[in-house]
């Protein structure tokens, strides 16, 4: 799907008059397909000038360097997608649901698909999140980090009340989980040979068959909570 249909319509040639706000998010979503098709290393101030039509100095004027952009890039991309999974754990929230089993599976399934659409809404863009070239800079893997530690914290919250884990158990089984969803969306997005809805359930069914497992294995204190 593509994130910026009329970039390419802007001429290179003279800079369309804008507001200062409408000129940094011109920069920002630039910046957005560069950095994406063609990475953080592959890309100069040059070519984002070049692209908005703008001098290096109006360019300055509102991202101080590259990195500055780049991580007000990732920034951007990870707001979106925690959005997304708040989003669709929100939704269940607003379902009957009875016992933490019927929970577990629902915000398994939840999960998955929210990691699936966000990467295939985004495009290539979503590489900026989970295949960061830049993530040996400790600045920038602490950004890039940064919306899969508060889903990562969501899902803890969420495993302390339906099974017996403690703290760090239930903070790295919500690590493995995060990681089976980024890899079902990103194989998801560059293969067709497995359906999306049949992705989704797929994996749903495996991530909820694993915390249920866990749940009945280490039963929550609280029996209301407890498949």
């Amino acid at each position: 799907m593509p994130i910026l249909a009329s970039i390419d319509e802007m001429s290179p040639s003279r800079a369309t008059r804008m507001s200062r706000d409408a000129r940094r998010t011109q920069i920002l979503e630039i910046a957005l397909d560069l950095f994406s098709r063609d990475g953080y290393h592959h890309v100069s101030m040059d070519d984002i000038a070049e692209r908005a039509a703008v001098s290096k100095p109006v360019l300055y004027r509102h991202f101080p360097s590259k990195l500055d952009l780049y991580l007000a890039v990732v920034d951007h991309r990870g707001q979106a997608l925690v959005a997304a999974v708040d989003e669709a754990l929100a939704g269940v929230g607003a379902r009957p649901l009875v016992g933490g089993q019927a929970v577990v599976e629902a915000v398994s399934e939840a999960l998955v698909r929210a990691y699936v659409r966000f990467v295939a809404d985004s495009g290539d863009s979503f590489v900026l999140l989970f295949e960061s070239d830049v993530t040996h800079d400790d600045v920038v893997r602490e950004r890039v980090e940064h919306a899969s530690r508060q889903v990562a914290d969501t899902l803890r919250r969420g495993l302390l009340e339906t099974t017996g884990l403690d703290e760090d158990e239930a903070d790295l089984v919500a690590t493995v989980l995060l990681s089976m969803a980024t890899a079902t969306a990103t194989s998801t997005y560059r293969s067709d040979r497995v359906p999306v809805e049949v992705a989704i359930d797929l994996i749903s069914t495996l991530v909820w068959g694993g915390v249920s497992g866990l749940a009945r294995a280490r039963p929550s204190a609280d029996p209301t909570t407890a498949p």
